[in-house]
């Protein structure tokens, strides 16, 4: 009778405490993951109809499914957070690591982003505790570093009213590109800001003023985009707002995610929601700025109101393909990005394969020897495999996709054996992440 009971409180609790706060409480993973649950033996029965419950839920964060091949390789390289971590889907509401459902590269075919030349910075959190600040981040308000059930690596969730921004990036280059894996569950959604800050005006960034600052703000449950940018009186000087379906939690759906993708190329700026151009603003900066990158929230006064983000990459200038490959006979590119432990190819590399198939294209007598490489986490031979497996994934595309003949191409993979910077950081181990093109 006892067990009755306890069983009938337990279930009332749960679903108190869901229609609260039914997303983070059972998505996010924290130091203090495992209190809510009874903990006595007696109550195995109550536990077991917790999970019940449970599992429902967590069915909104599936788990990515692993044949016995992926099995080996994903404790390899990816088994923290490959590149750009996880896969994004082109539709809110699916969130499918790897998984069939994923975009594929025709999806984005119209897709002309191109990350920079030479990573500069990577955030992936793994350097941080579940539960902490991230300790390369300052922020007038609060967050910390979790998990998702269902995703690797780790992301940060940032709370409330605020900003924050990363200290370890200085002053943006006149080219660069930014992108990172942005979230939100719909129970705590909240309009999010990516700001560009001049710190010439505004030297602290916690507390910025308008003046020569460009603000893209997000909304996910209005569906809206908008962009301002003021010049160094705080006059706005562009002002827009118009529907966009990326960043959206339609009707019946718990959550989304979009890969947020930014190009700054001296006073223009393109923002992409996964293979969308969103904004195109030939003058967003002015040309005296000195701009710093931070992100913001407006709550309007409702609270416990997040965000969540990860795998956040910084890089700069704008890659002279033809050259390089052409002239320098070597291209080497970190924006070939794979699926997490595997040679599945992420659909946001379209725009570097396009730029390489159209040089093979116009050069038809240069053939390309393709040259897979990974950081050093995990298993040695484990990682010699899969970057052997995503080159033979890189020619397959470029044949599959752009027509190049696969005679003129030949693969190779090195694995961890050639780093071209430091494995001990996020930073270089992002570096490390890369496919190169020698001219043969």
């Amino acid at each position: 009778m006892k067990k009755f009971l306890m069983l009938g409180i337990c279930c009332c609790f749960i679903i108190q405490l869901q229609a609260q706060n039914l997303g983070r409480r059972i998505v996010l993973n924290t130091k203090n993951q495992t209190e809510g649950k009874v903990e006595s033996k007696t109550s195995e029965t109550v536990d077991k109809a917790f999970n019940k419950m449970e599992e429902g839920v967590n069915n909104l964060f599936k788990k990515k499914d692993k044949s016995p091949e992926g099995q080996n390789e994903s404790e390899s390289e990816g088994q923290i957070s490959d590149q750009n971590g996880m896969s994004s889907s082109g539709q809110s509401g699916e969130l499918n690591p790897g998984g069939s459902s994923s975009p594929s590269l025709q999806t984005y075919s119209n897709f002309d982003f191109i990350p920079g030349e030479r990573v500069i910075a990577f955030e992936d959190f793994s350097q941080d505790a579940v539960g902490d600040f991230p300790a390369r981040w300052n922020t007038n308000s609060s967050g910390e570093v979790v998990t998702i059930d269902g995703l690797e690596g780790k992301w940060m969730v940032f709370a409330d009213e605020g900003v924050l921004y990363p200290e370890f990036v200085e002053a943006l280059p006149e080219n660069c590109t930014i992108e990172f894996d942005l979230a939100v569950i719909k129970e705590n959604a909240v309009l999010t800001k990516l700001m560009f800050i001049d710190e010439n005006q505004s030297p602290n960034l916690l507390d910025a003023g308008n003046a020569n600052s460009t603000i893209i703000e997000l909304e996910p449950i209005v569906g809206n985009t908008a962009i301002f940018s003021f010049n160094a009186n705080g006059d706005a000087v562009v002002e827009n707002t118009k529907p966009q379906k990326q960043f959206f939690i339609p009707e019946g759906e718990e959550y989304t995610l979009v890969k947020v993708s930014i190009w700054k190329q001296k006073s223009r700026l393109r923002v992409y929601l996964n293979e969308s151009k969103v904004w195109d603003i030939p003058r967003a900066f002015q040309a005296e700025g000195k701009y710093r990158f931070a992100l913001g929230t407006a709550t309007f006064f409702i609270e416990n109101r997040e965000f969540l983000m990860s795998n956040l990459r910084f890089a700069v200038g704008q890659p002279d393909t033809r050259s390089k490959l052409i002239t320098d006979g070597k291209f080497i590119t970190q924006g070939i990005v794979f699926d997490s432990g595997s040679a599945s190819i992420k659909p946001e590399s379209f725009g570097v394969l396009k730029e390489i198939a159209s040089v093979l294209s116009e050069n038809p007598s240069v053939n390309v020897h393709i040259i897979g490489h990974t950081d050093s986490d995990g298993d040695l031979s484990l990682n010699q495999s899969l970057s052997q497996k995503r080159a033979e994934s890189v020619k397959s595309a470029l044949l599959g996709q752009f027509g190049i003949d696969a005679s003129r191409m030949s693969t190779e993979g090195k694995g961890e054996s050639e780093p071209i910077a430091d494995n001990g950081s996020p930073d270089g181990k992002a570096q490390n992440r890369r496919v190169e093109f020698i001219k043969k």
